[in-house]
């Protein structure tokens, strides 16, 4: 009998097993280096292999919330140019950079509009200022989404000027990371918001049999009476980082953006918060909306998440290093890139492009940095300049191209923000606030090291194992 049951447990087992690779196999949208990993991982470490597999192995929020999103995005119109009163972008673009606009358009439908400006916060704490002050002056509604919002000094200031605003009557929807913004969504605070009339939301919410648990919302964004928006890298939260305060100080970058483009973050906003909470906020969409005072510039929104056209994000990012013709200047703090985000990088110094990319020294996951190193020595050889800053964390993702076109936001260049994190991004074209931009990042390059050839190549052999053993694990996402 013993013999029979053991027997029946290795058919089973093995049953199983054939079932999991068939289905790491078939999983559409995989490339096969992803494939192979976990082929790998399941043959090797059968029992592990699989429960990996159950946990990580599939980039999936669950069908019942993409059937939401997709509900979600049908019932919010695209703002439309002559909606919004808005000067005709296209005229406004150089014919080298529309097809830029022509990426962004696809992931989204949100088209190009011009007739936006944008002011560049000075730091953090001058971002949070701001935002509280737009806030105070708030008549209709105020609608904020942050990945990680702390119960800090920053964090407590936007909470009370939602009290307030709730309290003069303005309509306050909220909405927070169930994982990043765990400990506000436990706090009193977040309770004593809710007393004060904020409506609130966790985005995200845990569920480990509908979706994976590191899957998350990462984006952050403001967005006050259809007429300000917030969008850059700065979490709801001092520079200090009280979670993580050996790397501080946090280093961000936030631009205050007035126009048309406003509605297209509020259609992003309005999605997420219809897809969690049900309340269809398409009214927001029929207000008439002012013309803009000058023919300002050309924006665009782009939200990526793991219920948009797979590979969106990376699509944009490589559309971008192939347009620069002169300059391309790159700043993010997790650099895990896949195959072809690399060959962009590499291919575009190959072709006579100043590439310069800068990433923080001290990196607050071992993992990522281990990971980012493997790259160095590639990246070094096709002549891109490699900078580690050194004032803290660079949390700033930014791109800057040719001095003309600019791409902030939440997005890093690794597989995360690639795969399974829900981004938001907006992508300009000014050469004023590209400028902006680009002596923001002229600082964090006064304030880092250039990493050279001599350097990476004197690593010793044991680091650079770790580092491409680590790197490996990349594919398994």
């Amino acid at each position: 009998m013993l013999v029979v049951i053991t027997d029946l447990l290795i058919f089973l087992h093995l049953i199983l097993q054939i079932g999991f690779l068939a289905r790491s196999l078939l999983r559409p949208h995989r490339d096969p280096a992803s494939r192979l990993a976990w082929v790998v991982v399941i043959l090797a470490l059968p029992l592990a292999g699989m429960i990996a597999y159950l946990l990580f192995g599939e980039t999936s929020v669950g069908r019942r919330r993409i059937a939401k999103i997709h509900a979600a995005r049908a019932a919010m119109p695209i703002p439309s140019a002559s909606a919004i009163h808005a000067t005709a972008a296209e005229p406004m673009i150089p014919a080298e950079y529309a097809p830029l606009f022509r990426v962004g358009q696809s992931i989204n439908g949100h088209p190009p509009t011009a007739g936006n400006s944008a002011t560049l916060m000075a730091d953090s704490d001058a971002a949070i200022a701001s935002m509280v002050a737009d806030i105070d002056a708030a008549q209709e509604h105020v609608h904020v989404l942050f990945y990680i919002w702390l119960a800090d000094h920053n964090g407590l200031r936007v909470v009370e000027a939602l009290k307030r605003a709730a309290a003069r009557g303005v309509t306050c929807r909220v909405k927070a990371d169930e994982i990043g913004s765990r400990a506000l969504i436990r706090s009193r605070h977040w309770q004593a918001m809710c007393e004060a009339g904020v409506k609130l939301a966790r985005a995200m919410p845990l569920n480990p049999l509908r979706a994976r648990m590191d899957m998350r919302n990462h984006r952050k964004i403001v967005v006050i009476d259809n007429r300000i928006t917030y969008c850059g890298s700065q979490n709801c939260a001092d520079p200090a980082f009280e979670i993580k305060a050996k790397y501080a100080p946090w280093v961000d970058i936030m631009l205050r953006f007035e126009g048309p483009v406003v509605l297209q973050n509020q259609r992003l906003f309005a999605i997420d918060w219809m897809t969690t909470m049900g309340e269809n906020l398409a009214e927001l969409f029929d207000v008439p909306i002012p013309p803009a005072a000058t023919p300002g510039f050309v924006a665009q929104v782009i939200g990526t998440s793991a219920a948009v056209r797979n590979s969106a994000m990376p699509e944009m990012f490589i559309a971008m290093m192939g347009s620069a013709r002169h300059e391309l200047v790159i700043t993010t703090p997790y650099y895990v890139p896949d195959d072809s985000i690399q060959t962009a990088l590499c291919g575009a110094a190959r072709r006579g492009v100043d590439v310069t990319v800068v990433f923080p020294a001290r990196n607050d996951s071992w993992i990522v940095a281990a990971a980012s190193h493997s790259y160095y020595h590639d990246l070094l050889a096709a002549g891109v300049r490699v900078y580690e800053y050194l004032g803290g964390l660079l949390h700033a993702k930014t791109l800057t191209v040719d001095g003309a076109i600019a791409l902030i936001g939440s997005a890093n260049l690794d597989r995360r923000s690639f795969d399974l994190n829900a981004e938001n991004n907006i992508l300009l074209c000014d050469t004023e606030t590209t400028s902006a931009i680009r002596e923001r990042q002229q600082t964090y390059l006064e304030s880092a090291r250039a990493i050279s050839m001599d350097e990476v190549s004197a690593w010793p052999w044991p680091r650079q194992l770790w580092n491409n053993a680590v790197a490996m694990s990349g594919p398994l996402l």
